[in-house]
């Protein structure tokens, strides 16, 4: 099962078939929950597991052939429970958040313990190493669980976590499957990546063309009668328009466009009074023309 967040309003949880590097892995379950869902809410987990088992054959509904993987999301005591329940004896391979329990437990893990992690093709798989845990790390979990941590070298660039240890990435998942070594069950917990790359290829991929139209629609661009083009404009189809006359430049404009009105000044009868501050009491007294008669009163 796979999260698919980063969505607008929604935060679905996803089920794939998985059959293998070559299969189809078609999804057989999606519950469109709101954005807001918590990615570990165990209720979703055993809805989406229920719808996808509905989907399958009768024969593989329940028994250890069907196997569910998730990731950190599904690592919950009621989801684990669920799938652990006596009848319905599926198994499971779901990631595990590491708590400070886990990461003082592997902290303890001695160096013989550690086992090289392998690739698909059966080749060693380079700075990485497996190792199962026991005794407090267990705890309150059901009967049969098995506890697998793998510490790896971080790529390139990649900052470490708080629960890191050792300059080294821990990951950690719950399966209970026996009679394997731990790093092909370590291999087979990783390969649910396919899922993740379906999921990613769904969200990314390009819009489908448009089904075509059961109805004819008629061409409308084809029965609209054509419309009669310009003219050309040649010496016989311009309009006759009065020539200039003789002497006359034809670039020239015609002179009413061209020609100014004079402007002609009235001379002024009035004084010509000399603008003055009304605090300068010196002009202001010597100016007859702004001089206040005086009051007859």
């Amino acid at each position: 099962m796979v999260q698919a967040a980063g969505g607008f309003g929604h935060h679905p949880l996803t089920a794939f078939v998985d059959h293998g590097q070559g299969g189809s892995g078609e999804p057989v379950a999606a519950v469109l929950r709101p954005g807001n869902a918590g990615s570990n809410t165990a209720a979703d987990h055993i809805t989406t597991a229920q719808l996808a088992l509905a989907q399958l054959p009768k024969k593989y509904r329940r028994g250890r052939r069907t196997l569910i993987r998730t990731d950190s999301g599904g690592g919950t005591h009621e989801f684990v429970t669920w799938l652990a329940r006596r009848g319905r004896w599926l198994s499971y391979s779901v990631g595990m958040t590491i708590t400070d329990v886990i990461h003082q437990t592997v902290l303890k893990v001695p160096a013989s313990a550690w086992t090289a992690a392998v690739e698909p093709g059966g080749e060693i798989r380079g700075g990485a190493w497996v190792a199962e845990l026991d005794g407090d790390a267990l705890k309150g979990w059901p009967k049969g669980i098995r506890l697998i941590v793998r510490k790896e070298r971080p790529h390139p660039g990649a900052q470490l976590r708080f629960i890191d240890a050792d300059g080294l990435r821990l990951t950690c998942f719950a399966t209970n499957t026996t009679g394997m070594a731990i790093a092909a069950l370590e291999l087979r917990h990783r390969q649910r990546a396919r899922a993740e790359d379906r999921t990613r290829n769904a969200r990314h991929r390009p819009a489908q063309p448009a089904p075509p139209r059961l109805r004819a629609e008629p061409d409308l661009a084809g029965d609209r009668p054509a419309r009669p083009g310009p003219a050309r404009l040649d010496a016989d189809a311009r309009p006759h328009r009065p020539g200039p006359s003789l002497g006359a430049s034809p670039f020239a404009a015609p002179s009413v466009l061209c020609r100014r009105p004079a402007r002609h000044h009235r001379p002024s009868t009035a004084p010509q009074i000399r603008p003055t501050l009304a605090l300068d009491r010196r002009h202001h007294r010597s100016d007859p023309a702004t001089r206040r008669p005086p009051n007859p009163g």
